[in-house]
């Protein structure tokens, strides 16, 4: 990709999406005091401990939006990421109930695994497609509540995280514990 590339898309980023970083933490921070949105609470987790699950992760340009201009119905972008490589770094996040029991739930969570590939990796697809990017400057994450995905991104070349649903609630609670918030 072309410097005047990545600054189109950075460019086009910041018009669509024009929060701080300050803005969003504080966003993600408030989602701690209503975590009836399981899968906002999972993505408060991504944005707050960003650092240690994808480290080449550097400036959040997209969260909850098309890539693709206006285009909805191709597909929102859970987060894309500006990398320290230059690269964009693309995540799909999934709240997978992995404590619910039975066939049926062992069928959707299976879905659910399969669909947040599929989800990361269409999107990177349109990606490189719409904005000229070459597949070797996207690269793609998944993170869920399931464990059972960490081995499923070495053949797709994704680099998946997850955290168990207990220790997302249990840090969920520290975090409001152990840090400051302005009440508004």
């Amino acid at each position: 990709m072309m410097v005047t590339e990545l600054h189109k898309f950075v460019s086009y980023c910041r018009k669509i999406q024009p929060q701080t970083q300050e803005d969003i933490k504080k966003f993600f921070e408030g989602v701690l005091f209503f975590p009836y949105d399981k899968e906002l609470l999972l993505q408060a987790y991504l944005f707050l401990n960003l650092n240690k699950l994808f480290p080449s992760c550097s400036e959040l340009l997209l969260f909850e939006k098309s890539p693709i201009a206006d285009y909805t119905d191709l597909g929102k972008c859970d987060f894309v990421y500006l990398t320290n490589r230059g690269n964009l770094f693309l995540i799909e996040t999934k709240f997978i109930d992995t404590e619910a029991t039975g066939a049926t739930e062992r069928k959707r969570r299976n879905k659910h695994r399969n669909k947040v590939f599929d989800q990361v990796i269409t999107l990177k697809s349109r990606f490189s497609e719409y904005w000229n990017i070459r597949n070797d400057q996207l690269e793609c994450g998944v993170f869920t509540t399931d464990p059972e995905i960490d081995w499923r991104g070495n053949d797709a070349n994704v680099i998946t995280k997850s955290i168990t649903i207990d220790n997302l609630e249990e840090w969920r609670v520290n975090y409001r514990k152990y840090n400051q918030f302005d009440n508004h």
